[in-house]
């Protein structure tokens, strides 16, 4: 049996109030959010939050190979899925690939993850967004999303929804482009690429159903994503009759989030599924690309560590518009008086990747100490080169004390420096992130998060911060 072993989807913890941005045009912004990543997220960071999340539920040792896609990496001529597998701590012998570019390239991966042999995480991120006041800006989302695929039981966990069979069209057209180092998408008039999906879609979708043996009425949900909102309402409504129905396309909480969008829709609707229930997955990008699932008993047993609905509605919707664009780069703020930070070191990197990319310590054999960053001589017994590699990155902690730094460079200043003891063992000074200076407070509870901590010379420097357990 092939399919989805497991997934997940992570969302930023910040919003945009459409509102907002009528707001400050002097018109109506649409009703609703859109999810923004932090300053400190890119869709390399977010992908690996994703990723987290989906193999809570399943080792990473189950991954035999990994496929990153975005429209908006943080890379080109440079594989940005090595950040990933690094920050998971995968074997060094699992390749990892990227396929970038469009939409329809997420879709691709999946595709060829759910055909092929082994086990493949499928992991996407976007950041969308377009010129202030755009239909981009106001309609997209930024987020991640992430898939185990295999064949269950021997990579240690069950497949939650069984791969029944699915189908492609293609068709040559330019209904939206954007051109390398443009930082906005163009769109052709919105009735074109509606005559284009609509039959495109609708004969995916038979095709899908025949190849997978099932009838409309047999479908519980069909999920269905897209970047062209006209195409999706219009498809939606043709394959969704006859169904259970279409699902909800998160539009009004999260946006469009472009490569992420089709995985995320999903995983959010295996977390309402129940056994026995069909799924089809629709997305429509440059073609048609249709998927459909049976949930197995196994689905029951399995819910992400935190689910899709639990982090829209844990979000914070108090993010100011002007904030919104500094962090996308669209206005030049003031920052600090204080020299920005020099490019990140690749050998240095290189060198530390356990600890810089995995959140990697050291426990030291005899006395059990925990050391952040690991460290050869212990501080307990003084023993030297006695120490096995510690993970921390899924271990919480409590805020011992902190300050606030308005002087230090940041990107959003002001910087929250705490000191945290983590759970087990181990103290470390961390920066704190997706939080306001007046909400932290000593004894609070945090987690880790991948993030980046800037970028110079076009070399992003990640390393983990802490966040608020919500």
């Amino acid at each position: 049996m092939r399919g989805i072993i497991t997934a997940a989807g992570y969302v930023p913890h910040h919003r945009l109030d459409r509102a907002a941005i009528g707001a400050a045009h002097g018109g109506g912004g649409g009703k609703g959010t859109r999810s923004v990543a932090s300053y400190d997220e890119d869709t390399t960071t977010m992908g690996v939050e994703a990723a987290r999340l989906a193999l809570r539920s399943a080792a990473p040792t189950a991954v035999e190979q990994l496929w990153f896609s975005s429209t908006s990496p943080a890379y080109v001529d440079k594989t940005n899925a090595t950040v990933v597998h690094a920050a998971l701590r995968l074997d060094r012998d699992i390749p990892a690939f990227d396929a970038n570019g469009s939409v329809r390239s997420a879709a691709g991966a999946l595709r060829a993850a759910l055909t092929g042999a082994g086990s493949t995480l499928v992991v996407a991120a976007d950041q969308r967004t377009g010129l202030p006041n755009s239909a981009d800006e106001r309609d997209g989302g930024d987020a991640g999303s992430a898939m185990l695929i295999g064949d269950g039981g021997a990579e240690g966990a069950p497949v939650i929804a069984e791969y029944l069979g699915g189908a492609s069209t293609s068709e040559e057209f330019v209904d939206r482009w954007r051109v390398p180092g443009d930082v906005r998408s163009r769109q052709w008039e919105e009735r074109f690429g509606e005559m284009r999906y609509v039959p495109l879609g609708t004969e995916a979708f038979k095709l899908a159903l025949d190849a997978a043996g099932v009838a409309p009425d047999a479908i519980a949900s069909v999920v269905l994503a897209g970047t062209h909102a006209r195409a999706v309402r219009q498809v939606g409504g043709k394959v969704g009759a006859g169904t259970g129905g279409v699902a909800d396309n998160l539009a009004l909480s999260i946006g469009n989030a472009g490569a992420a969008q089709p995985l995320l829709q999903l995983a959010a609707a295996l977390e309402l599924a129940e056994p026995g229930q069909v799924l089809a997955l629709v997305v429509l990008s440059d073609g048609c690309d249709v998927f459909v699932f049976r949930a197995t008993d196994a689905i029951s047993a399995w819910r992400p560590r935190r689910s899709v609905a639990h982090q829209i509605e844990t979000g914070d919707a108090a993010l100011p518009y002007l904030k919104f664009l500094s962090w996308n780069g669209m206005v030049t703020v003031q920052p600090p008086n204080r020299p920005e930070p020099a490019r990140a070191s690749s050998s240095a990197s290189a060198r530390n990747e356990d600890w810089k990319y995995g959140f990697v310590g050291s426990r030291d054999r005899d006395s059990g100490a925990v050391h952040l960053p690991p460290a050869r001589v212990s501080y307990a017994g003084g023993h030297v080169d006695d120490m096995e590699p510690q993970p921390m990155a899924d271990v919480e902690g409590t805020i011992v004390t902190f300050t606030v730094d308005r002087l230090a460079y940041s990107p959003s200043p002001p910087i929250v420096f705490a000191v945290v003891d983590f759970d087990g063992g181990g103290r470390l000074p961390v920066e704190l992130t997706d939080v306001a200076a007046e909400d932290v407070a000593i004894g609070a509870r945090v987690e880790m998060s991948f993030r980046r901590l800037n970028r110079s010379d076009g070399i992003s420097n990640y390393f983990w911060k802490a966040k608020p357990v919500r």
